[in-house]
This record gives structure tokens, C-alpha cells and sequence, in this order.
């Protein structure tokens, strides 16, 4: 932007308005750029505010396409009255041009350092993103044919969703796992159900991400036993363990242990993998959930980054060189309808992330620059109202993650704000992907979106706020410390609420929820769980545990008991834990015993 003509925020044009000397409120035009745009105070202008011009504008010039152009139009016909602005509140200009960019804005080449434009020098015209539809319900019989359902379908990857007993680490019978048996996601126990979820499905030929945090290791354990049973290469085994422990403190709450003995769990992870399965992404460290919450595009970004620093920090004391761990982190981001803020917001990840580790911890091996990520389209978008609306909202957001260069993909189903999704919807959101990919033409070229002013100056904002929140984080004394003083869970908090007042008060439209809605709605046939399940669930557990032999079982806890109270790699043993049929539930137990038990944390 040229040199006198610099951008108010809402706060500018408070300040303003009361200014000392200044005339009171009411008696000042409703916009503080009138007078650069030579506008009467009686006429309506935008709320919004766009740049406030102290110096003569330079021929052909933005500031002189404001003045004789765009002034005189905004007279005549003035701007619809809605927030123009990013999800961080701040203005978005009617126009972007060379003005706005940096000096120092080059957005590089695909494939080479900072990486804005991309990881690998092909993008999409090499191997197109990974289509991995998340799914997961009932029990392991249930989940498994509709894995094989999608897998003929044209998916390229599974995406396995655990129920929340799994999750925080109990067995179906436990008091505290009645009623969510197999609800949200699919019940595992033990070696049994792990082997049923993947039967007919050869381990070394697909990739397989699971969503699980807080028993990740175990569940990653119970893979590598399954996969060994199949007699598969465990070198080629790839996938991705979600693992991400901290997010769970901020934004879902599905930890179990306090923060420093689950973050040996997931260092342990890093160094088991490093040589028993280099082809594994240990950990995907998670923004999703934060901007589900209600975080902003910027936010997503730090706290996820900031996240990613403390595990680099955690993998490092625990003697990792960041060279030999690096390359297998991925993350995970949503994608939300601010199309443009979007595709930017990716795009300043991977320029943000690739400094990070260049200059503040040295990597020295490409790979450990590149911010490689799986995109979910916004579950917190869809809307129970009018749910066929979700399969627009879906589609252009996996466009906006597309044009992002992310490298795997899930887009929701339509009918994901009333149930699980039915198999129709499942397939329909799987078809979305395919005709982005087959018929659009988007991934013909790389970043085409690479060079537009206004992408390009969105890149650099977000990249600027995410780091101010980085850089306060650290001051905090990193993300952990952050953590345990509420920070993180208090913006995203204050952010949600602006959210949603905004919507409550019309600002922000909804189609279908506050505005264009309809008395009848039409009916959605649901996905409903057979309660049933729970039932067979907990006699299966029971039948294991009368059935096995007893004495693997209890000296494989024992072991695994002794080494939590020390420091031992905890994965060797998880894994000679799961092949004498301990589950799940037994092994939290034990871990329980000697690490307790995390509350969440409270804001400051």
C-alpha cells in the first residue's frame, strides 16, 4: 500500500470519533473515509472501513481509483449494509491491488522453500489428494463392511473414527462407558474387534489415518499386532496416528493422563516409529477441533503451530534429533466457508511452519519444512436445518482446501448435524471429491490461486497474526504453560461468542437458519446405531477375558505398570500387551494407577 494511505479498523474510526477536539459522534459522518471520498454525512455508507488517504493519490493508483471511481459509485449507490471482514474481524478492502502487497511478498515456486505455493513440485498433476472419508460406528463387523463399502467406491485411504469409550480409555461394561458404546465411532477393545475392523483389508496396501489422542499408542499398538497376524511388511505400513494430545486440553477434552506423561507417550511413538515404521506419520497435529470451537482462521494456525513447537521441544529432550522425527509430523485443518481466507490461511501455514523449523530449531532436511495436512470440511457449518444446503457448503469448501494444496481430504456428508452419516450420504460426499478432482479442471495447475493481491495479501495477514499469538504464546512460556493458564481456550471462547452473537443478530447469514428458512421441512432418513451393539460389546469383553490364558495377559500389565514408573519406550510393550489379549480398558487402568488422571484446565 502506498506510503500515506494506511487502513482503520473498527477501533481506528472509535478512536476517531472521540477524539479530543473532535465533534460528538452523532454529529460525524457514520464513516470516517467521507472525507477522502469527498461523501455527504447524510448518506448511508458501509460499516466496514477501507483505507483513510492523507496524501494526494498518484495517477491509476488505488488511492486514485477510491477517490474518482469507487467514491462517486458508493455516493450513487452505497454498499450492502454486512461485515466485510475476515474471521478475525478485520476489514477486507473493496479492492486489492500491487499497492497492498509487501516488498518482500514473493510467494516462491511449488516444492521449494517456504513452500507457500505447495510440498511437492507436481502438486495434483502428479497424484491427486488423498480421498479419506472418516467413518466409524457400532461395532468392528458394522464399520469394516462400510470401510470395504467405500474402498469400491473409489476411496484411496481409511479414516477409522473411535466411539469415546475407546477414546478416553474404557472397556464397553465400565460404568462410565454405558450408553456411548459404538455411538460416535466404532468400539475397540482388544486384538479381536481390531482384526474384525480390518478384515479383508490388507494393511500394507492401504493407508489408514485414525482419530485418537489420548490412547493413540495403544490403538497404534493393536494396528502393528493386526498387521503382523496378516503376515504384512511393517516398513510399509502408512498411515497416520492423529496423536495430538494438546488440543485436547483446548478445545475437545478427550485426554486422559496430566500433560508431561502423555507427552512421553507420544515422544515414545516418535522414536518406536523412527526404525519399526519409517512409512508411519506419527502425530497430526490438530487445528480442527480449536476452529470448530470457534477459533479464528489466524488462531487455528498459531495454537496448532504453537502446539507443534512444544512437541518438537518435548521429542528433543527426549534425545530425538529434529532431523530423524520432523519428516513424519503432519497436521490437520479445517476448512470453513470464508473461501479466500481459506485457501490463504493454508497457504501461511506451510510459509509459517517451514520458517519455524528452519529457523528457530534448524531443521536441515527438506522434509522436515514441509507442512504436509489432512483438511476436514467444517462439521460446525453444517446445519440440521435444510440439510441438503450442507452439500453446497461442503463442495466449496474441499474447493477452498483443494486450491489450499492440501494433501488428503474428508468432506462431511450431508446429514452429519442429526446423525453418523447413511451410506447415500457418505457416497454423496465422496462423489463431491471425485468430480472436484475428474471433471473441474482445479488440478490441472499448481496454487492457481498463487499471485492474486488478494490472496496474496490475506497469506501475509494471517501469517502476521498467527505468529503475533505464537510469539505471545511463548512469552507465556509456550504452549503447555498456555494451556495451563486458559489462554488458548479463552480466545477461542471470545471468538465463539462474537460468533455467535452475530448471528443471532443477522450480521452473520445462515441460509436456511436465519434467513431463506421454510416452514415444512423435508425428511432426512438418519443413520441410527443398533443399541444392541453395547450389549454384544460388553459380552465379547467378557468372553475374551474368561477364554484367553491369563498369565501373558497380567505379566504384560505388570511390565507395562513398572515401566510408566520409569522410562523405558512404552510402545514394545503395549504391543506384547495387545498380542496376549489385554485390552484397552486394562492397560489405561494400569496407567491410570500411576500417572492419575488430568482435570481440564481452567482460564486465568
Amino acid at each position: 500500500m502506498l506510503s500515506g494511505c494506511k487502513p482503520r479498523s473498527i477501533y481506528a474510526r472509535v478512536l476517531i470519533a472521540h477524539s479530543p477536539g473532535s465533534r460528538p459522534t452523532e454529529e460525524r459522518s457514520a464513516n470516517p473515509i467521507a472525507s477522502c471520498l469527498g461523501v455527504q454525512p447524510e448518506v448511508p455508507l458501509p460499516s466496514h472501513p477501507i483505507p483513510i488517504c492523507h496524501t494526494p493519490p498518484m495517477p491509476g493508483s488505488k488511492r486514485d481509483w477510491l477517490d474518482k471511481t469507487y467514491g462517486p459509485a458508493v455516493r450513487r449507490n452505497p454498499e450492502r449494509d454486512t461485515p466485510f471482514e475476515t474471521s478475525s474481524g478485520q476489514p477486507v478492502e473493496p479492492l486489492y491491488t500491487a499497492d497492498d502487497l509487501s516488498p518482500a511478498t514473493d510467494p516462491g515456486l511449488p516444492g521449494e522453500y517456504p513452500y507457500t505455493r505447495g510440498v511437492q513440485p507436481t502438486m495434483y498433476r502428479g497424484r491427486l489428494w488423498t480421498m479419506r472419508q472418516y467413518a466409524g460406528f457400532g461395532d468392528a463387523e458394522g464399520s469394516n463392511a462400510r470401510y470395504r463399502y467405500l474402498i469400491s467406491q473409489g476411496q484411496t485411504g481409511l479414516s477409522v473414527a473411535f466411539d469415546l469409550p475407546t477414546q478416553i480409555g474404557y472397556d464397553p461394561g465400565h460404568p462410565l462407558a454405558a450408553g456411548e458404546v459404538g455411538k460416535v465411532g466404532v468400539s475397540i477393545s482388544s486384538i479381536d474387534d481390531m482384526e474384525t475392523l480390518f478384515r479383508d483389508i490388507r494393511l500394507d496396501t492401504v493407508t489408514t489415518s485414525m482419530t485418537i489422542n489420548a490412547t493413540a499408542s495403544i490403538l497404534l499398538a493393536l494396528y502393528v499386532a493386526v498387521a503382523r497376524r496378516q503376515g504384512s511388511d511393517l516398513r510399509r505400513l502408512s498411515g497416520t496416528l492423529q496423536n495430538d494430545i494438546l488440543k485436547e486440553y483446548i478445545a475437545r477434552g478427550t485426554h486422559i493422563f496430566p500433560p508431561r506423561p502423555s507427552l512421553r507417550l507420544i515422544t515414545d511413538v516418535f522414536a518406536w516409529c523412527k526404525t519399526a515404521l519409517p512409512e508411519w506419520n506419527t502425530i497430526s497435529i490438530s487445528g480442527y477441533h480449536m476452529r470448530e470451537a470457534g477459533s479464528t482462521a489466524a488462531q487455528e494456525v498459531a495454537f496448532t503451530l504453537s502446539n507443534a513447537v512444544a512437541y518438537v521441544e518435548a521429542a528433543r529432550s527426549a534425545g530425538l534429533a529434529v532431523d530423524e522425527f520432523a519428516p513424519r509430523l503432519s497436521f490437520f485443518f479445517a476448512c470453513h466457508s470464508l473461501f479466500f481466507e481459506e485457501a490463504a490461511k493454508f497457504r501461511a501455514a506451510r510459509r509459517l511452519w517451514a520458517r519455524i523449523m528452519k529457523d528457530r530449531f534448524g531443521a536441515r532436511d527438506p522434509r522436515s519444512l514441509m507442512l504436509r495436512f489432512h483438511t476436514q470440511t467444517g462439521g460446525a457449518t453444517l446445519t440440521a436445518q435444510q440439510p441438503e444446503n450442507n452439500i453446497v457448503r461442503t463442495a466449496y469448501q474441499a474447493l477452498a482446501a483443494v486450491l489450499g494444496g492440501t494433501q488428503s481430504l474428508h468432506t462431511n456428508a450431508m446429514d452429519e448435524a442429526l446423525a453418523l452419516p447413511s451410506e447415500d450420504a457418505a457416497r454423496l460426499a465422496l462423489r463431491t471429491q471425485q468430480v472436484l478432482a475428474y471433471e473441474t479442471g482445479v488440478a490441472d495447475t499448481i496454487d492457481p490461486l498463487g499471485g492474486s493481491y488478494y490472496v496474496e495479501t490475506l497469506t501475509g495477514q494471517v501469517e502476521d497474526e498467527a505468529r503475533a499469538y505464537i510469539e505471545h504464546i511463548d512469552s507465556l512460556g509456550g504452549a503447555l504453560a498456555a494451556i495451563e493458564q486458559g489462554y488458548q481456550r479463552g480466545q477461542i471462547e471470545e471468538n465463539a461468542y462474537r460468533l455467535q452473537k452475530s448471528l443471532e443478530d443477522g450480521r452473520r447469514v445462515v441460509v436456511g437458519v436465519n434467513a431463506f428458512g421454510e416452514e415444512l421441512q423435508p425428511g432426512v432418513l438418519l443413520l441410527r446405531v443398533d443399541e444392541a451393539i453395547e450389549k454384544r460389546q460388553v459380552e465379547r469383553v467378557h468372553a475374551l477375558r474368561q477364554t484367553r490364558d491369563p498369565a501373558p495377559a497380567a505379566t504384560a500389565l505388570d511390565r507395562i505398570e513398572a515401566a510408566a514408573r520409569g522410562t523405558d519406550n512404552l510402545m514394545p510393550l503395549f504391543i506384547d500387551a495387545v498380542e496376549a489379549r489385554a485390552t484397552l480398558g486394562e492397560i489405561c487402568d494400569r496407567l491410570r494407577l500411576v500417572w492419575g488422571e488430568q482435570a481440564n484446565f481452567n482460564m486465568t
